[in-house]
Formats: structure tokens, sequence, C-alpha cells
């Protein structure tokens, strides 16, 4: 079973960076999509950017486009989501989604991950 960990969480001012890592259990991630999605109190899950691995494609929430950037880690077991210029409205429970995927069309809908790790905070605040 694939589990992922999330890290990189924490408290940051506004127009702050921070860089959240994901690792998963397997070796590589060749053959998954990956994807970030988060959650505030009292709003629904909403995802917010994903990636397939083998194919590089991209999505990005237009909330957050121009401002977060995912990639691929150099182990090819880690996805980063780098966030910058961040907003108190960025604050939320931040998620890493993966689902076995070999297409080089990006797919971020929530219900579409099937592993999930356990989430790590991040508040934006002054």
């Amino acid at each position: 079973q694939l589990q992922l960990v999330e890290s990189g969480g924490g408290l940051v001012q506004p127009g702050g960076s921070l860089r959240l890592s994901c690792a998963a259990s397997l070796f590589t991630l060749d053959y998954y999509a990956i994807g970030w999605f988060r959650q505030a109190p009292g709003k629904e899950r909403e995802a917010i950017s994903c990636i397939t691995i083998r194919y590089g494609s991209t999505y990005y929430a237009d909330s957050v486009k121009g401002r977060f950037t995912i990639s691929r880690g150099n182990a090819k077991n880690t996805v980063y989501l780098q966030m910058s210029s961040l907003k108190p409205e960025d604050t939320a429970v931040y998620y890493c989604a993966a689902i076995q995927w070999n297409s080089p069309q990006v797919m971020c809908v929530p219900s579409g991950y099937v592993y999930w790790g356990q989430g790590t905070q991040v508040t934006v605040s002054s």
C-alpha cells in the first residue's frame, strides 16, 4: 500500500513562502499522478495543483496560478509544492494524494485520488 507523508507546513506572514514536500513509500512515482489539495475549516477540500509524474503535465487552480509551483524532486519518490506570495486565505490543511496514472492528461479532482497523506497545516497570518 502506497503511503504518503507531507512536511513543510507552518506559520508564515502574508507575502512569505513555504515549500511543502510529499514523500512516497515507493522507490519511484513514475506511473502515478500526485495532487496537492487543501481544506480550510468549514470548507470543502479543493484542488490546488496536480502533476503527472511520467509526463510532467501540470494543473493549477486559478487561485494559486503564478504563486505556487508543483515539481518532481530529484529523488523519484518526492513531489514539492513551492508556495510564494502567501495570503491569509491560503490558510488550510494541505494534503498530498496519489493515483496510478499513465496519461499525459492531468486529472485534479479530489474524489479521483486513492492514496492520501495525513496533511500538514499552513497558517498565513501576521
